[in-house]
């Protein structure tokens, strides 16, 4: 269904914040029926872009012009937008719990007869959008019960009841598992030959590569190219990293030759119970051991007790009926609180940073001594002094790019956002440091910049234990790597002895195989 014919064309688009120039002096042109990829790193202004299509950043706070099927637009809102079938789907999913999927998908434009709502019409019209997305669920299910890969599908349903011609997803598959994110693309290859044209953007290249015909590179605000991924000559995945990074980069991952000592953190028998349905096993018998200077891996697929684990260890923050015994040193210690799992030396970066791991009306200053204020206080009273002492210097350390140290956090790209994470528990002085997803929603650039901070947490001595479900993550930064499936673990693996499969296969072992 693509052609040659523009329809989308901004040109020299200018937006600032606070005076820093989040894009400048920007192009971008869409032809009809394609699936046109943004990529850059993280604060290279790819949403802000988008934003300013839609709406979200009105006309009249930016500079440039946007034409839209041979129209100059000057979009007030996002309604606006809607109007001439421009929809966006952000990253954090504009759902509400607690309504039905059908009740979702027509808020704001809801079916009447008569002035009230036609609820037979709304469901049978509901059921069809949701059968095109490929969504077998009932419209009256309330959306707090699905999960996150069917709200994007609901997200997109919603899209399509608007009479969409331009959908821009950021991060689609930012938060999905393979299987959802699979069925995403495959839904949006599906959009693109009924005539749909698409902005994607999308940090995961390998995802770009498969599904996108042209891809826009953004870097510092700027554009800096636009490539065919199709033909005779498609942009490699290599010339990408460079165009976003400004550099080659050879080696996604930092070399580091560890210097391992004894053991520091030693989990024994560590079961837990679901804390709705008590009967059900979330993690059964686990046994895992982190020593001083040494990255070790979790490894295990949706579902099987990684994320449990590390909560339930951490304060008991998840799970119910907990058992077994925590060591420090050889110690038995208590961490069935959040304080005193952090008074015996542990943190927690969790893979949600943005509900469970930062306060995103709050300033970068207040996120980073929020674990740890009493060690800047006097009598109860913050040392404001002090703490901006502490927090410049973590900025600094960590390369966090920011205006100032009382930026709001959730102005912050995903990368700098995850560094005021690591900064906040970094300044507990942990020993054990627990990373669940540390790069989740990261570029390729700014996760190197995080393998660097983890190498050097490392290097000081810290043991660190990382979550990831990306293997090639876990295999190019960890010294160990342990396997769990259905919640036992069922394997560990040095690092020169592991590769995708020999861990795919550990994973995916019955519960019967797992070792006790």
């Amino acid at each position: 269904m693509q052609t040659d014919e523009i329809i989308l064309q901004m040109s020299h688009i200018t937006k600032a914040f606070s005076g820093v120039r989040a894009l400048d002096d920007v192009n971008f042109q869409v032809r009809r029926g394609e699936i046109h990829a943004i990529c850059g790193e993280n604060g290279a202004g790819k949403s802000t872009l988008m934003n300013v299509l839609s709406g979200v950043y009105p006309h009249g706070t930016y500079e440039g012009d946007i034409d839209y099927l041979g129209e100059r637009c000057r979009f007030k809102s996002i309604r606006d937008s809607e109007r001439v079938g421009i929809v966006i789907i952000h990253q954090e999913l504009a759902l509400s719990p607690f309504l039905s999927v059908a009740e979702n998908i027509f808020l704001g434009s809801e079916i009447t007869r008569s002035g009230v709502i036609d609820w037979h019409e709304t469901n049978r019209r509901a059921a069809v959008l949701l059968d095109k997305v490929g969504l077998d669920v009932d419209p009256g299910t309330t959306v707090i019960d699905l999960g996150v890969g069917r709200q994007q599908l609901v997200e997109i349903a919603k899209a399509l009841s608007k009479e969409v011609k331009l959908l821009i997803l950021d991060e689609p598959t930012a938060a999905l598992n393979d299987e959802d994110s699979a069925h995403l693309l495959g839904l949006m290859r599906q959009l693109r030959e009924e005539g749909v044209t698409m902005i994607v953007i999308s940090h995961k290249l390998n995802e770009i590569e498969a599904i996108a015909d042209s891809v826009t590179v953004l870097r510092d605000g700027q554009t800096v190219d636009t490539l065919p991924m199709r033909g005779p000559e498609p942009v490699s995945e290599d010339e990408l990293i460079r165009l976003m990074v400004g550099r080659p980069l050879t080696n996604r991952y930092p070399e580091r030759e560890p210097t391992i000592g004894e053991p520091v953190l030693e989990i024994s028998d560590w079961t837990v119970h679901h804390p709705i349905d008590t009967t059900r096993q979330m993690v059964s018998g686990a046994d895992l051991t982190v020593r001083a200077g040494e990255i070790v891996g979790v490894a295990g697929l949706m579902g099987a007790g990684r994320t449990e684990l590390a909560m339930s260890v951490f304060g008991h923050s998840y799970g119910t009926h907990i058992s077994g015994t925590v060591r420090m040193h050889g110690e038995v210690v208590d961490t069935s609180t959040v304080p005193k799992a952090i008074a015996a030396g542990l943190a927690y970066v969790p893979e949600d940073r943005k509900s469970l791991g930062l306060n995103l009306i709050q300033d970068i200053r207040r996120n980073v001594t929020a674990a740890a204020l009493g060690r800047i206080s006097r009598s109860g009273v913050v040392d404001h002094h002090a703490e901006t002492d502490v927090v410049q210097r973590y900025r600094d350390d960590l390369r966090i790019k920011a205006g100032s140290i009382d930026d709001v956090v959730g102005s912050l790209s995903g990368g700098n956002q995850q560094k005021v994470v690591l900064a906040k528990w970094m300044y507990t002085e942990p020993e054990v440091l627990i990373l669940d997803e540390p790069t989740r929603g990261i570029d390729v650039g700014a996760k190197y910049e995080i393998y660097q901070i983890i190498h050097e947490l490392a290097g000081a001595g810290r043991a660190v234990l990382v979550i990831s479900s990306e293997l090639p993550e876990l295999l190019g930064i960890c010294d160990r790597i342990y396997t769990l499936s259905q919640g036992r673990i069922t394997g560990c693996l040095e690092r020169e002895d592991a590769n995708q499969e020999s861990l795919m296969h550990l994973m995916t072992m019955e519960k019967e195989g797992a070792l006790r």
